[in-house]
């Protein structure tokens, strides 16, 4: 485990490099942290928060970079759906509860689905507000979030107006934290260059 994660980390320093760097949480901050939200993160992000970077100027988002854990991006609390269902509009001030399972184990989407309020307004609400810790936005209304509680702990989804779906990578699906950042690095997956 321990060289996993040292080769983890060695690719992710590479990724970004010290210049785009935001200053490390350190362990005390990082494990403060956890015990305020009540999770452990998935590695590799846990140590590259403690000892790399806590967020950064540039990444795989468009907009602003790699966000600081627990931060939420510009766009997070202002933006409206066009694919919003649920008659609760969408509250991007309300606390992100990160204790409680992400509720998703395969795609959805909802603006293609037959949608009932009393069966999909509770989970469309909790995609957005638990088990996740965001990553970064694309554009308003597009969001990279890494699950941390729940079946999909460990791995990236992208959150998007009208659709909820996990990263997949090179014909593997449900990747985590360091292959949604080898991709964005080198230029594969998502991420391709057409």
């Amino acid at each position: 485990m321990e060289d996993a994660i040292s080769s983890a980390i060695a690719l992710l320093s590479e990724a970004f490099v010290a210049e785009t760097r935001r200053r490390p949480l350190g362990w005390e901050g990082l494990r403060s942290w956890e015990d305020q939200q009540g999770v452990v993160l998935p590695e590799p992000y846990r140590t590259f928060v403690a000892e790399i970077a806590n967020g950064t100027n540039e990444g795989p988002m468009y907009e602003g970079g790699l966000l600081p854990l627990g931060a939420k991006s510009d766009s997070w609390a202002s933006w409206e759906a066009d694919c919003w269902l649920s008659p609760q509009p969408f509250d991007g001030t309300a606390l992100r509860k990160l204790d409680r399972p992400f509720p998703l184990v395969e795609e959805w989407q909802w603006e293609y689905e037959y949608y009932d309020h009393a069966l999909h307004s509770a989970p469309l609400h909790e995609i957005y507000q638990h088990g996740s810790v965001l990553l970064g936005s694309d554009q308003p209304g597009d969001y990279w979030t890494l699950v941390v509680t729940g079946p999909q702990r460990g791995k990236v989804w992208w959150l998007r107006d009208g659709c909820a779906t996990p990263y997949s990578s090179s014909g593997e699906l449900e990747v985590g934290f360091l292959d949604w950042v080898r991709d964005w690095h080198l230029g594969q997956g998502w991420w391709r260059s057409e």
